[in-house]
């Protein structure tokens, strides 16, 4: 998995998706998702907005390196400090990330809100046992996440960062119930309430 981008300082949830303007955009999904992350400084260059792309190697707008890792099927996390998603309950901050491929937020510590609204759209929630492992995370970095397959309440993700020929092994905890947990399986909280109710017969009923 790529890291899209390494956020340096405070991460808001106006700085995952922007308002102002955008707010229009708010019907339609893959158009708001092009303010996605552009407020957020990228610790590579401690730019707003710019960051490499792995695959070409070329710098460019956050959204358009997200949108072609998903063309490309690449997975993609972005990586925080503390208190991230903190501001207002905008929703959009956690559907935009999963809409444009991305599979987990790690972060030092999240503002409780955006970490739920993360769960409810199937995005993995996760926080470094020791936030100084944060530093240890470069935007170059290949994560692994080993034992998802066996996630559960409780019990940390054991999780590999490679860096140039060398690797780092660490621990990420996470909140997620058994519940939530289904909710990543499935994709997100309405994926799972579809599956459940076409498991009951009344699928795409009208």
């Amino acid at each position: 998995m790529l890291v899209l981008i390494k956020i340096k300082g405070k991460c808001t949830t106006d700085h995952i998706s922007a308002a102002g303007p955008w707010l229009k955009y708010r019907g339609h999904l893959d158009n708001i998702s092009n303010n996605m992350f552009i407020g957020a400084v990228n610790a590579e260059n401690d730019e707003m907005n710019k960051v490499k792309n792995q695959k070409s190697g070329q710098f460019d707008a956050v959204p358009a390196v997200a949108r072609d890792y998903k063309a490309n099927k690449m997975k993609w996390c972005a990586v925080g400090e503390e208190n991230y998603g903190e501001g207002s309950s905008r929703e959009h901050a956690a559907l935009e990330p999963r809409h444009l491929g991305g599979v987990a937020i790690i972060v030092k510590s999240f503002a409780r809100i955006h970490e739920t609204n993360l769960k409810k759209q199937g995005m993995l929630a996760l926080t470094f046992a020791n936030p100084g492992d944060y530093d240890k995370v470069q935007p170059s970095s290949k994560i692994s996440l080993l034992n998802l397959k066996d996630l559960a309440p409780g019990k940390p993700v054991d999780c590999e960062i490679k860096n140039n020929g060398g690797s780092d092994k660490i621990q990420l905890n996470h909140s997620l119930n058994d519940q939530q947990i289904k909710w990543f399986q499935a994709g997100s909280a309405l994926n799972l309430m579809k599956e459940i109710a076409a498991a009951k017969g009344g699928g795409e009923k009208k």
